[in-house]
């Protein structure tokens, strides 16, 4: 069953998130409509990319991701559809989309041609990336898209050994997606270094590890602790791992 899912940098409060729904319940109102997150790392649809690219595999393969982190929204860069493996995203042709371009095997990118009589500089989420969004879920999006090659992609990394986002708990993100030849491995951030552990139950209060989280990333964290706090830990910094 197809859903749309909503992936942006609004933050919790405020309207946006509520004008965007209205738009896709006014255009597709039998479609669900899931507000997976709303708090990506602000302006930075880099990081925001390896994000979206782990969360994209908790959702069905006829899912519609409505993505938007667009700092450079009203400027040149192009609003486009992009279907991976499946599922679709539609957003800013920013960098968002392209982690989940890379990662995947059947890619097929499309720009937006169509135009509202209407579409603001400042919300082009609401005006142009919604209708579209719920265009492709109702099967109505005929003529709105012109498909594209794109070539420029071969330098973008897979994964990424940054910090990419806090969760509510203080736990750190990483853009590393976990593999064998990670275990066993310690990793530095920060000057800091931790040891792997497998779950929170396996280290003692208060102590800093890192661990295969439910997405598949690697992540720091503190058992019963704010590893943002304690580590001193800042959104984009390089994670390390090697044998200790």
């Amino acid at each position: 069953m197809t859903c749309i899912i909503l992936f942006t940098d609004f933050g919790p409060s405020g309207p946006y998130i509520g004008q965007m729904e209205s738009v896709l319940r006014l255009t597709a109102p039998n479609v669900p409509v899931i507000n997976l997150l709303s708090n990506a790392p602000t302006a930075d649809p880099r990081l925001s990319s390896y994000l979206l690219a782990a969360l994209r595999y908790s959702f069905p393969v006829h899912g519609i991701f409505l993505s938007v982190v667009d700092p450079g929204v009203g400027g040149e860069r192009r609003a486009v559809v992009l279907q991976a493996n499946g599922q679709t995203f539609v957003g800013p042709d920013n960098g968002l989309l392209n982690t989940v371009a890379v990662q995947s095997q059947k890619v097929q990118w499309s720009e937006i041609i169509w135009r509202p009589d209407h579409c603001s500089m400042s919300f082009q989420g609401r005006d142009l990336f919604a209708p579209i969004a719920a265009k492709l879920a109702i099967n109505a999006a005929d003529n709105s898209l012109r498909p594209f090659e794109r070539n420029d992609l071969s330098a973008w990394p897979p994964d990424l050994a940054e910090v990419i986002y806090f969760d509510h708990y203080g736990n750190a993100m990483t853009g590393l997606r976990y593999g064998e030849a990670f275990s066993g491995k310690t990793l530095t951030v920060n000057g800091i270094t931790v040891k792997q552990a497998g779950t929170f139950g396996d280290v003692e209060e208060q102590q800093a590890f890192w661990y295969k989280n439910s997405s598949g990333l690697i992540e720091i964290a503190v058992n019963k602790g704010y590893a943002k706090q304690q580590l001193a830990l800042e959104l984009g910094m390089a994670i390390s791992l090697k044998l200790s």
